[in-house]
């Protein structure tokens, strides 16, 4: 069990590959962390339309209460790829899914860079259907 850790996305859709992600950081972590990508941010890269911030925030606390999960939890807009992760002290691990993990290193690799500790990365496998990973696109 780690103290602090963090993990993040767009969360646009919320299917099951979301939730194993929330899951395990909730599975691992006393206080978590969650970056949700802003509106301008999210829009930069994705194809399909993405859901206002609000929305998306308040679908993702409804995920996290219907899962039962603590209450010890943070949700963060970001406005980029690394959020708090290359800037806050007190993490000890970040979980990303395989899409995500050549992110998390890059984070590893600024941490170092700024004298900080590298973070346990943490993999959740994809959640596939039909041979293929499960992505909001397919909802």
């Amino acid at each position: 069990m780690f103290k602090k850790v963090v993990a993040g996305g767009t969360f646009n859709k919320i299917h099951k590959g979301h939730e194993d992600l929330i899951k395990t950081a909730f599975g691992i972590g006393k206080y978590v962390y969650i970056g949700l990508t802003s509106d301008k941010f999210a829009n930069l890269f994705r194809a399909e339309k993405v859901l206002e911030y609000k929305k998306r925030e308040k679908a993702l606390e409804e995920k996290i209460s219907n899962l039962n999960l603590h209450r010890n939890y943070e949700i963060l807009k970001i406005d980029d790829m690394y959020g708090i992760a290359t800037i806050k002290k007190d993490l000890e691990a970040i979980i990303v899914s395989e899409e995500t993990l050549s992110r998390a290193q890059e984070i590893n690799a600024i941490r170092f860079k700024k004298g900080l500790k590298r973070l346990i990365i943490v993999v959740v496998p994809f959640v596939l259907k039909n041979n293929k990973p499960v992505s909001a696109n397919q909802l």
